[in-house]
């Protein structure tokens, strides 16, 4: 079995470009090698969303938390090439009170996003997906294994 999991840790340049102010669009036609501000911040929601993926002899499980979110916030889908998405959006519930004034603000908020590469076996008609005390649980099914194929004879005709 062999997963990959999409991401990589933030690169330094998508505050410097924030702070100076430059467009997605000069970015990506100043240098080809320079990721995109939406790729920079899809990589950022990737990596803070960390995840723990189980093994069953019939399934793959993915574990997920997901602190302070209801059921119907997080979204779970497959895209083409066997790619399991989950996204969401991450509030805070006090944002339309002008009068909170935070003294210190850890917690991450805004969108997240993890996406997983399921291998070949996946059953993609049979995923599940649960919520519970924050944490999610996904478990994909396995594809039964190919049946091994019988020796045939072929008969030999004189002519």
């Amino acid at each position: 079995m062999a997963f990959r999991v999409i991401g990589f840790n933030d690169p330094i340049f998508s505050g410097l470009q924030d702070m100076l102010g430059v467009s997605d669009h000069e970015v990506e036609k100043s240098s080809s090698n320079t990721p995109s501000t939406k790729y920079v911040r899809d990589a950022k929601a990737m990596a803070a969303t960390p995840a723990d993926i189980k093994e069953y002899p019939d399934s793959y499980v993915f574990v997920l938390d997901m602190p302070g979110l209801k059921s119907e916030e997080i979204k779970v889908h497959v895209e083409d090439n066997n790619v399991l998405v989950v996204t969401g959006m991450r509030q805070r519930e006090d944002e339309k009170e002008k009068e909170v004034k935070y003294v210190r603000m850890e917690r991450r908020i805004g969108k997240f996003m993890r996406k997983f590469i399921l291998p070949e076996n996946a059953n993609l008609d049979a995923i599940s997906a649960v919520c519970v005390d924050g944490v999610l649980t996904i478990t994909v099914q396995k594809l039964p294994p190919p049946e091994p194929k019988k020796p045939r004879t072929i008969q030999v005709q004189v002519a």
